[in-house]
């Protein structure tokens, strides 16, 4: 065999994985694998990002999107702890990710040598698996293990500390197939007595409530669950990860859970008599207070990780395994039912949150500009088919509130750690992810501004990102709390901002801002018009906000719909 650097070894074994996009920032540890890929950028496209944080964020849109891996590749020391936010975000949502640093040699290791940390030791708590190849001869193994850990059974991050020598040690590559590893089973064997258990209570329930998670998504298993629910007439309700699993307008869909979603699915979260839960985790932010939290109700819980099962609320029955496999066996047990008055009791609430909340969210007649008013705009002029990125805050809980969706894979958030400054490297991902789509990405002023160098890599690759700021001149959501809980005692969360149209027109990205409502139908054709990246800034109202919304704590089904 041809003897060939660890460092190119690697560029094969990626190759062998199926990679085709790296995101990623060279440096001096990781130098030598960056003179490999030199005569590999016929197969792997690499993005030159700003700021590894933004490495890390861009394959998670990436992955997200397009259901495949997403690839890092940095170099040691501040280059690897820079990842560090992003690999943690996609622990907590469950994103696979494959993170390549640099590393000294192994002669190194230990000295405190320039630019060395313990990467392994650091990242460990946050990833699936954490590996420092120290020889060439590892390559092949650790990258095909790394990628079967990361896309298997509930998905997530790997590291792969890269050593210096082991890029330079020469190698016979051979690829490698990594399809099992003892004590890991990421596809448990069905328990057929537990399908036939959740059937069975599933047929004797009165009033059966539904909570579509993002495990559906990751399953790839929207069409299993649509005829589960569809067999049953199962209202159901989503989480913010899950709610493009299933079509916004399905007719047994309720609406977003959670401390900012929608009224009835609330509400009758603690009025149904059996919860059915897919793919999701009683995240606090769902389940509100814990001890009234469905109490009235057994509950069934679908998940592939068996971690999540009592871990807050504790089920009456536990179906363990793949989602894609799980459903469509108990489907298969279910009778046809009509519930037709159970469905329609959610009604009274859907028209109580409209009156209250949505109309005059979506629908004012006067005043400055609102947030929900123009996520919706921009959502029906896409034909409610684009990609929905968000940052993290208000514009966040807008966005998911009042956007539409009609195809899977259109939620691109930051849920499990709320990651500020998430949402533009992001929807450059996704723009690699899904090039085929409208990627639109909604940011606060706040959260724009910690990962603003990204418009040099949208300026590079011309990435289509359309970014829709809402600019309120305020940390909004801070501010929103401190206006219900602090006596409107806004500490620090007041911004002095720049000329945003000024920074897009400094990395050639047009611009344009709107205050007026009778410009904004025009400004955001002209938005979706125009080809490659465009930002449309949108002056909205100071102090506008996110409402319906259950107080940090309180019961889930006790929501305010006014402040």
């Amino acid at each position: 065999m041809e003897k060939i650097t660890g460092a190119e070894a690697m560029m094969r074994a990626l190759v062998h994985e199926g990679v085709d996009v790296l995101f990623g920032y060279p440096g001096g540890a990781i130098m030598p694998t960056y003179d490999a890929l030199y005569d590999y950028t016929d197969k792997l496209h690499h993005v030159f990002v700003r700021h590894e944080q933004g490495a890390v964020h861009a394959a998670q849109g990436y992955a997200r999107v397009s259901g495949k891996v997403g690839c890092v590749i940095v170099t040691s020391g501040p280059g690897a702890t820079n990842t560090v936010t992003g690999i943690a975000d996609a622990m907590a949502d469950s994103t696979p990710l494959v993170v390549i640093c640099g590393q000294v040699g192994v002669s190194m290791l230990g000295t405190d040598a320039f630019q060395e940390v313990d990467v392994v030791g650091v990242t460990s708590p946050v990833t699936k698996w954490s590996y420092q190849i120290r020889r060439a001869e590892d390559v092949a193994w650790a990258v095909s293990r790394a990628f079967y850990i990361a896309r298997s059974g509930r998905p997530g991050p790997v590291v792969l500390d890269f050593a210096k020598n082991a890029q330079t040690g020469l190698v016979d590559f051979e690829p490698k197939t990594v399809d099992f590893i003892r004590s890991y089973e990421p596809y448990p064997q069905i328990d057929c007595g537990d399908v036939k258990k959740a059937a069975g209570m599933i047929n004797d329930s009165v009033k059966p409530f539904a909570l579509i998670g993002q495990g559906v998504e990751l399953g790839n298993a929207s069409k299993e669950v649509k005829e589960f629910l569809e067999k049953a007439q199962i209202p159901f309700g989503t989480t913010m990860l899950g709610l493009s699993a299933l079509p916004t307008e399905h007719p047994l869909n309720m609406g977003m859970l959670g401390m900012h979603g929608n009224l009835g699915p609330n509400v009758m979260t603690n009025q149904c008599d059996l919860l059915i839960a897919i793919g999701m985790r009683f995240d606090d932010r769902v389940t509100g207070n814990l001890n009234t939290y469905a109490k009235q109700a057994k509950i069934i819980h679908f998940d592939i990780d068996a971690a999540e099962f009592n871990k807050n609320v504790t089920v009456d029955l536990a179906v363990h395994g793949d989602c894609k496999d799980t459903i469509p066996a108990v489907t298969e047990y279910l009778d046809d039912a009509k519930r037709d008055s159970w469905i329609a009791s959610f009604k009274p609430y859907e028209e109580k949150e409209y009156n209250k909340v949505i109309k005059k969210a979506v629908e004012p007649a006067d005043g400055p500009l609102l947030m929900g008013e123009v996520v919706r705009k921009v959502s029906e002029l896409s034909n409610n088919e684009a990609v929905l990125v968000t940052d993290v805050g208000q514009n966040q809980l807008f966005g998911c509130r009042y956007f539409k969706y009609t195809r899977p894979r259109s939620v691109v958030t930051s849920g499990g750690i709320g990651t500020m400054g998430f949402g533009l490297p992001a929807a450059i991902g996704a723009t690699f992810g899904a090039p085929e789509r409208t990627v639109c990405v909604f940011c606060g002023d706040g959260g724009l501004q910690m990962t603003m160098q990204e418009l040099g890599t949208i300026m590079e690759e011309n990435a289509p990102v359309k970014i829709i700021l809402l600019n309120n001149n305020f940390l909004g959501n801070v501010r929103q709390w401190q206006a219900m809980f602090f006596d409107h005692r806004y500490s620090f969360t007041k911004m002095v901002n720049p000329d945003y149209e000024l920074i897009a027109k400094a990395y050639n990205i047009p611009a344009r801002t709107v205050i007026e409502r009778k410009d904004l139908d025009e400004a955001i054709r002209d938005m979706l018009g125009t080809p490659g990246p465009y930002l449309l800034q949108c002056a909205v109202m100071e102090e506008d906000n996110v409402l319906p919304m259950t107080p940090p704590g309180a019961d889930v089904d006790k929501m305010l719909l006014e402040i």
